[in-house]
């Protein structure tokens, strides 16, 4: 089941409107996406993200759901610990 979740990376660098845009875009069609960070900077543009993704589906009548867990990834050869919040519509 979790394979066909799709993936959003999110970096420091992202843009709070552009993440949310691409996750209201992916509920709408999945009602799931799972959001990928390594750090707190990208951690705190995925909660914005989400958070303005909330306001373009709550018209809608659906409620978005965020489940934060804790994955061990692979990146360059090093292993880092990521922070995956599963966004949901209920």
């Amino acid at each position: 089941m979790e394979n066909d979740v799709k993936l959003l990376r999110v970096s420091s660098k992202s843009k709070p409107n552009s993440v949310a845009g691409a996750i209201a875009g992916i509920i709408r069609t999945d009602n799931r996406v799972q959001v990928q960070t390594i750090g707190a900077g990208a951690l705190n543009q995925a909660v914005k993200g989400i958070a303005i993704a909330r306001g373009f589906i709550a018209p809608t009548g659906q409620e978005l759901v965020c489940i934060p867990f804790f994955k061990d990834i692979e990146v360059n050869g090093e292993v880092k610990t990521a922070m995956v919040l599963n966004v949901e519509s209920r």
